[in-house]
């Protein structure tokens, strides 16, 4: 089969959707990729996945881009004569899934990583993009979520015209995120980053953003005896509010400012992970995060806030902790309890570490996906 794996910006297609795409070639199907093209596309090439640039912008609000990107994505289509289009992350999904079906795509699939809309949006904006969604829907064959809580609002929702509504689950690479007991190691990167061998750390992954929550994460570890590592970037084609003002006032800040330390983008995620001892996700909203399971396979303890996906893999008092959205007092607690007491991190820390086990090894969840989709070789 002839699959055409579809995402609006490089990052999302290198970081989330190639294992997906290296086990659609080993089943034996045709599979192309394509985005905006950049630098991590290159990477994808690399591999020799052909990769496709489609002009995508991100945001809603650019009709002469998404006009550009319509046409392009036709013509494309036209010419490859795929079997099956499969859409990812809300722009390139919604522009997708029009042209595949005014282009006749025998079979579209939706894998919805996370609605856009959630309920402490205003009315009228949450209204706006389930309206969207809704329009995407009729020119759906198969709509995947991550989360089982997204898969029941879409299907009460009604946004997949044919009906077929599966949650399928996030996983990570079991040999690649998994505890230590090498101290050394451990030492060895607290020391390439200026964090003491007997330190309580906390790292947050996630880009630089309002809505990932660091500016309620800023204000909270003011009050917690611990250093923060931040993992990540701002991307050149976000458009979510920044936080730079947020950061510089934390780097001045006396208290804080010498236990906060920026890691930028980083290929060695699961290092840092074993030489942390807590994780932290204070989103506004996720879908289903990957950060959190890459955190919980390392075995550590999570502090999350208490929004769909994430506390559908984080269990309060078992594997971690949940807080209200926006309540930088209450991630303040959260943290601090955890940074107190050895004792807990480690128990939840195990605990969280057999779900991980359990739930969301990668390859299970993208054996079911391909079971569903009846891509797979079994």
């Amino acid at each position: 089969m002839k699959i055409l794996q579809l995402c609006a910006v490089d990052f999302t297609l290198y970081h989330f959707l190639m294992p997906l795409i290296r086990s659609l070639g080993d089943a034996g199907h045709e599979v192309v990729a394509a985005c905006a093209d950049g630098p991590l596309a290159a990477q994808v090439r690399d591999e020799g996945i052909r990769v496709e640039a489609v002009p995508f912008t991100r945001g809603l609000l650019r009709p002469r881009q998404h006009l550009a990107a319509y046409r392009s994505l036709r013509a494309l289509l036209r010419r490859e004569q795929f079997d099956m289009v499969h859409v990812h992350t809300p722009v390139a999904a919604l522009i997708g899934r029009l042209a595949a079906r005014h282009e006749d795509v025998p079979k579209i699939v939706y894998t919805a990583h996370g609605f856009y809309f959630h309920d402490r949006m205003p009315a009228w904006k949450r209204s706006a993009y389930v309206a969207l969604e809704r329009l995407g829907g009729r020119y759906t064959d198969v709509l995947f979520t991550q989360a089982e809580e997204d898969a029941e609002t879409a299907r009460r929702l009604k946004l997949c015209r044919s009906g077929v509504i599966e949650a399928i689950g996030n996983g990570v690479d079991v040999t690649r995120f998994h505890p230590t007991t090498d101290l050394g190691e451990r030492k060895r990167i607290r020391t390439q980053h200026g964090t003491p061998a007997d330190a309580t750390v906390v790292v947050m992954i996630g880009r630089l953003v309002a809505e990932k929550g660091y500016r309620e994460l800023l204000t909270a570890m003011g009050s917690v005896g611990a250093h923060l590592w931040i993992v990540g970037e701002r991307l050149t084609t976000e458009h979510a509010q920044d936080v730079g003002d947020a950061l510089d006032q934390a780097r001045d800040d006396p208290y804080l400012g010498p236990r906060l330390h920026m890691l930028g983008q980083r290929t060695d995620v699961e290092r840092l992970l074993r030489a942390a001892d807590i994780f932290t996700l204070p989103s506004h909203r996720e879908g289903m995060p990957r950060s959190i399971i890459e955190a919980m396979m390392t075995g550590l303890p999570v502090v999350a806030t208490d929004v769909r996906g994430s506390r559908e893999e984080v269990v309060p008092e078992e594997t971690g902790l949940l807080v209200p959205v926006g309540d930088a007092v209450s991630l303040a607690a959260a943290l601090d309890r955890l940074a107190r007491d050895p004792a807990l991190r480690t128990r939840l820390g195990e605990q969280g570490l057999r779900r991980a086990r359990e739930l969301y090894d990668e390859d299970v969840v993208i054996e079911r996906q391909l079971r569903l989709l009846g891509l797979s070789q079994s």
